[in-house]
């Protein structure tokens, strides 16, 4: 009998919402008209807050503030700030005459700075003047000298900045917005209007260049999933300078007319509750260590969440056990997990609220509306059948124009059919629901064993005195890598040892699963978006351990 093929690892999102055509500008310019004194945006730190209304009064001003400073179409505005009103402004602000935002890294030190205002060409610089043990302005005096194409630096509260904001405030009020509708007249929602770093463990950071039908259509999607309306309130406690904070946080409120909320200029657990409970807000996001926190702050039982019913958990693998006490314990029963990337704008895949919860707190759901996703052999390229692992691709409106004046690094990522090459593990079920196993670098193998990271994770977070744990590979000279366990402890339980893990993964998990060494630490090495930096944790462990022989040792 012949045999019948086995079902591709393939699937697209249907959707009888259609795309949006517009640029960021228009669409905020449509929300406005629909909702113009609904509350737009709320700092929690300052107290301020905006209606649509007052919002688009204040973004049209800085746009023209922006222009009468000779920033035009094209030029690239860099943005170095802690989440802050501010920052909301200028994304608007720049979308609305064409200029490109520059995000940048809040924890970036000088010499990261030098290079992304050199490699995108930054003509402004908006920043804070510090944060937190920041210089910032002691900074950027520091590298102005090498940025040759650097003409303007504009400190949030100072004059520079007022002085934006009111010129654009002056003038006769019918010709400001001629002169601004004339600059939407040349735009369209196909041009650049973001520049992101990627974090980057090795080498420089790579800026994905994306566009305003990127970003505008993922957030809107995003927020269609999670069936957003004008009546949700969001808290964005992740940072603006990321995709999270600015797509699926801001463009996903502005274009369904929500509410933004910003609980503090970087996470805190206790501001993130405090402000949900104060706004009465029905949607909050996090990475799961965001998550984590707030679920271990002693005052938890203080705070009213009953408002909450939805959010986002996206970021970096989210554990099982932590999905289920958001539902549980924060009330969140439509929680949402999101899987993207920069370079994708960023989210390819998400659960749906009518989601079982198990498919909720064991996949990263289905491929969203508009878009494509497989898996694929990542040597020979070629689709596998589901239920087997291989790289997870993207294709789509979301995929990003190219990574900025680097077309042979876009070429390494995106292939001649224009699918993104995500470097991430993943299988695809029967029903089109997608699972990431790990990172293609990742993997960990041992004596000739294929380990994926994430399973041996998602076993330890069942371990009732494991808050939180990370498995990486190290060197060995005789397996070629053994795997370690980094593991944060609650609050009061007895530090783990080798022995203890051990014993409680004797007879639970495979022989060659068990981590060789297990390490105890207050917090892991991480990126300011909340992605783990395994990569740190593979060198810090060398030296601990005296591994630096098996290191280099050659293999072939």
């Amino acid at each position: 009998m012949p045999v019948s093929p086995a079902v591709p690892s393939y699937a697209s999102g249907i959707s009888a919402a259609p795309l949006l055509g517009d640029t960021i500008g228009d669409n905020l310019d449509r929300t406005v008209a629909a909702h113009g004194d609904r509350d737009a945006l709320v700092e929690c730190a300052t107290e301020r807050r905006w209606t649509y209304r007052e919002l688009a009064a204040d973004v049209d001003a800085l746009a023209l503030g922006l222009l009468d400073a000779g920033i035009g179409k094209g030029d690239r505005v860099g943005i170095w700030a802690p989440n802050c009103a501010e920052w909301t402004l200028t994304q608007y602000a720049t979308a609305k005459i064409g200029a490109i935002l520059v995000n940048i890294n809040p924890a970036y030190r000088s010499h990261e700075l030098e290079f992304v205002l050199n490699q995108a060409g930054v003509t402004m610089l908006v920043a804070a003047e510090s944060f937190k043990t920041s210089d910032y302005a002691a900074m950027i005096e520091q590298v102005r000298p090498k940025c040759a194409e650097l003409r303007h630096v504009v400190l949030l509260g100072h004059d520079a900045w007022n002085s934006l904001l009111d010129k654009g405030k002056q003038g006769d009020a019918a010709a400001s917005a001629e002169r601004l509708a004339e600059k939407r007249a040349g735009l369209s929602a196909d041009d650049p209007i973001n520049i992101q770093y990627t974090s980057g463990t090795t080498g420089f950071p790579k800026g994905a260049t994306l566009s305003h039908h990127n970003i505008l259509n993922n957030g809107y999607f995003v927020g269609e999933l999670c069936n957003y309306t004008e009546a949700d309130r969001v808290c964005i406690p992740v940072p603006f300078y990321h995709c999270f904070g600015m797509v699926m946080g801001n463009l996903a409120c502005t274009s369904h007319g929500s509410t933004m909320v910003i609980p503090a200029p970087a996470f805190d657990p206790k501001a993130s509750l405090a402000a949900v409970a104060a706004e009465r807000c029905t949607s909050l996001y996090g990475v799961p260590t965001m998550f984590i926190a707030e679920l271990a702050e002693p005052t938890f039982g203080d705070y009213d969440l009953s408002t909450l019913r939805t959010g986002i958990m996206a970021g970096s693998p989210c554990p099982v056990e932590v999905m289920k006490q958001v539902i549980d314990r924060m009330g969140m029963a439509e929680v949402s997990i999101c899987y993207g990337m920069t370079e994708t704008s960023p989210v390819s895949t998400q659960t749906r609220a009518d989601d079982s919860v198990q498919r909720r707190v064991s996949t990263v759901g289905r491929v969203g509306p508009h878009l494509e996703v497989k898996v694929v052999d990542p040597e020979t390229g070629l689709t596998v059948p589901r239920g087997q692992t291989g790289e997870l691709c993207t294709r789509g409106y979301s995929v990003m124009l190219g990574y900025w004046n680097q077309p042979d690094k876009t070429d390494e990522a995106i292939d001649r059919a224009r699918w993104m090459h995500t470097g991430d593990l993943a299988v695809m079920d029967d029903e089109g629901y997608v699972n990431i196993t790990g990172r293609i670098k990742d993997m960990v193998i041992r004596g000739g064993e294929n380990l994926y990271p994430r399973e041996i994770e998602e076993f330890l977070y069942t371990h009732p005195d494991i808050l939180d744990a990370q498995v990486i590979g190290v060197p060995d000279t005789k397996y070629g890598e053994e795997l370690m366990a980094w593991v944060r402890m609650r609050e009061g339980a007895e530090p783990l040892t080798e022995e203890t893990v051990r014993a409680f993964c004797e007879g639970r998990l495979a022989r060659y699963k068990i981590p060789r060494y297990v390490h105890v630490v207050e917090e892991f090495p991480m990126t300011v978006t909340g992605k783990v930096r395994k990569v740190e944790m593979r060198e810090k462990s060398i030296d601990l351990l005296g591994l630096s022989a098996a290191a280099n040792t050659e293999h072939a």
